[in-house]
């Protein structure tokens, strides 16, 4: 009888722009482009706890973010391209409508393999996992790279024909440009240990950035539309015992866990999903005050960070958990 395969997430890495863009600057900068319209100063950092985002380059691709974390992730776990057998891209931003952006990934890290995109929204890397950890147990694969890059910070609203406008605005300044890599691997103990995932897509249109035809046969990409109530409504309609199934049929708790890694678009939406789900918030990895809403980079960027510090070892285990418009959320149990 074959042995089951397994996988386990054998390094991670996050690329951050080195420059950052305060909320009283952006402040300044909206105050200046919309003269007829009162900015209240200090409203955005007060409703979404938002001190920081980065800012990508000039010119600058979601590709490039995604390739620089790819070099790092790989040099961090001492692989060479040869050793890479697949490529994922899951980011929400991608750099062309055809081909896909794993291509592009691949091109710019020197990597000769299949590929393909993943996408689901704030979910998309933490799918790509879950696909990772499947294709490796069917034997299809045994090293896979999962890379993810979000130019996200052109959707924030810079027109505002009123003070209604600007409120409405508000979760499109939360956002920051980012990327991200984690490297799957066969191994002989379960690293991905359970995963889970449910979705109400009745709500898919509380949060959208949706896509329109021009006459001229091209692509046109709307404002990030945000219905912050229906969203809300939808996230607290889903079912508790999805988010917590991974470790209650490991027989744990989220108190076993050495950390929880969980998607944050604003500090506040942090603490209502924990309190609706039984989250401990003090085992929360934070990131968005001082890096802004990640976008699909956010569970590896609280990852890396929660590793980088020293307050997750190999050998511990940590939950990842998903939350994106849709409305999906999933949560992946791990051994780190």
């Amino acid at each position: 009888m074959t042995a089951r395969r397994h996988a386990r997430l054998a390094a991670v890495a996050v690329h951050l722009p080195g420059t950052l863009l305060g909320t009283g600057e952006l402040e300044e900068r909206l105050a200046e482009r919309n003269p007829g319209v009162r900015i209240p100063r200090g409203l955005i950092e007060r409703t979404t706890g938002v001190a920081y985002r980065h800012v990508a380059a000039p010119g600058q691709q979601a590709s490039d973010l995604a390739a620089a974390a790819a070099h790092d992730v790989l040099a961090q776990s001492g692989h060479s391209t040869s050793q890479v057998d697949l490529v994922m891209y899951a980011g929400v931003t991608v750099d062309a409508v055809e081909p896909a952006t794993a291509h592009l990934v691949a091109a710019k890290v020197g990597l000769t393999c299949p590929v393909f995109d993943v996408r689901n929204a704030c979910n998309s890397l933490l799918v790509a996992l879950e696909l990772a950890e499947a294709l490796i147990a069917a034997g299809r694969y045994r090293t896979i790279l999962v890379t993810c890059g979000e130019i996200a910070t052109p959707a924030m609203t810079w027109h505002l024909p009123s003070a209604a406008a600007f409120e409405a605005a508000i979760p499109s300044y939360t956002v920051s440009d980012s990327g991200a890599a984690l490297l799957v691997e066969a191994a002989a103990e379960p690293g991905i240990i359970a995963h889970r995932a449910c979705a109400d897509s009745t709500g898919f249109d509380a949060a959208i950035v949706p896509i329109t035809r021009t006459e001229g046969g091209g692509y046109h990409t709307g404002p990030f539309a945000v219905d912050f109530f229906r969203l809300a409504a939808a996230v607290l309609r889903l079912d508790p015992a999805h988010i917590s199934a991974p470790l209650i049929e490991n027989g744990l708790t989220w108190q076993d866990l050495a950390a929880i890694c969980v998607h944050q678009a604003s500090m506040s939406s942090v603490g209502t999903f924990c309190n609706r789900f039984g989250i401990p918030a003090d085992k929360v990895e934070i990131t968005v005050a001082e890096h802004g809403n990640l976008v699909a980079c956010t569970l590896a960027a609280q990852l890396a960070q929660a590793a980088q510090a020293g307050r997750l070892r190999r050998g511990d285990l940590v939950a990842l958990v998903g939350l994106a418009s849709g409305v999906s959320a999933a949560t992946m149990l791990v051994r780190w």
